[in-house]
């Protein structure tokens, strides 16, 4: 199971917001469930699903989520197990960031992809052989 990047949570949520302030970054994400050769963790799909039913100004709700979901399941998905667990704890402690970003740099590294799509993390960094870029940056 291999994909080029991964899309974090943030950019699922940006694709299903239809908050008119977030047109242009649902635009983006949109762009990139389109045409990215992407995964997915276990962890990214639910934060989406948390975030998309709880916290938007318009939430989804929980049937259009798990619908939205649905789609999704047919993309390579990182699934948690221990050894995902510790190489976040590990990630987490190398790089010193969240053990949630941990596990998505991990869950990224499982698909030997080389990007991984996020404005949680600095633009343009690399951790080992990932590269972080914000699709909304700029």
């Amino acid at each position: 199971m291999t994909a080029d990047c991964l899309l974090d949570a943030n950019v699922l949520v940006y694709a299903v917001d239809s908050s008119p302030e977030n047109a242009s970054k649902q635009a983006a994400a949109q762009r990139l469930l389109a045409g990215a050769d992407f995964g997915l963790s276990a962890q990214v799909l639910q934060e989406f699903y948390v975030t998309a039913t709880r916290k938007l100004p318009t939430p989804l709700s929980p049937k259009e989520a798990a619908e939205f979901l649905e789609h999704l399941s047919a993309f390579p998905i990182v699934l948690t197990d221990y050894g995902l667990i510790t190489e976040g704890i590990r990630n987490s402690i190398k790089y010193q960031m969240s053990y949630w970003d941990g596990t998505v740099l991990a869950a990224a590294e499982r698909l030997k992809a080389r990007v991984l799509y996020s404005e949680d993390l600095n633009d343009g960094q690399i951790y080992g052989t990932l590269q972080v870029i914000n699709p909304f940056a700029g």
